[in-house]
């Protein structure tokens, strides 16, 4: 596959619009992804320019963006990245898009609480349940021959 492939960390610049079409749902908004750079004249973070993206979500992608979004957020977007150019009225227009595959807030700049779609979509196959897997690390028994584990603090500070 030749597809350009971004990873886009920016803000929901407009109200997300959903619309139920004969081919399922789809969602759209823009997004605001600003660079920021050290300004060592000032000694301070310094805002750059600002690119804005058209973000396209389909089916069940773009129900939850419709339920999920709002002007403002902080999001992370990852998708194929769409370059078009035409002309408007003898001038040549470029933007640029973004298909979405994976949407989420970025929880650098906040919390967010996951809940878990109803179901499958319509025509979607649903997943087989998978266990919750055990995390915890085994602990030999006191009858045990092998050697006493004892837990280690995760981080050192």
């Amino acid at each position: 596959m030749n597809e350009t492939m971004v990873c886009a960390v920016g803000n929901v610049a407009t109200q997300p619009v959903y619309r139920d079409l004969a081919s399922g749902a789809s969602a759209r908004f823009r997004l605001a992804v600003t660079s920021r750079y050290w300004d060592r004249e000032k000694n301070s973070w310094t805002d750059g320019h600002t690119n804005f993206f058209t973000v396209w979500a389909n089916r069940a992608l773009a129900t939850n963006v419709g339920a999920s979004l709002a002007v403002g957020e902080p999001v992370i977007v990852q998708g194929r990245l769409k370059v078009r150019t035409e002309m408007r009225d003898g001038q040549s227009w470029t933007s640029a898009d973004i298909d979405a595959v994976a949407i989420g807030h970025d929880l650098a700049r906040g919390t967010s609480a996951f809940r878990r779609s109803a179901g499958p979509p319509k025509g979607e196959a649903a997943a087989p349940p998978r266990p919750e897997p055990s995390w915890e690390t085994p602990v030999d028994d006191e009858g045990g021959t092998g050697a006493q584990q004892r837990r280690e603090p995760a981080a050192v500070t």
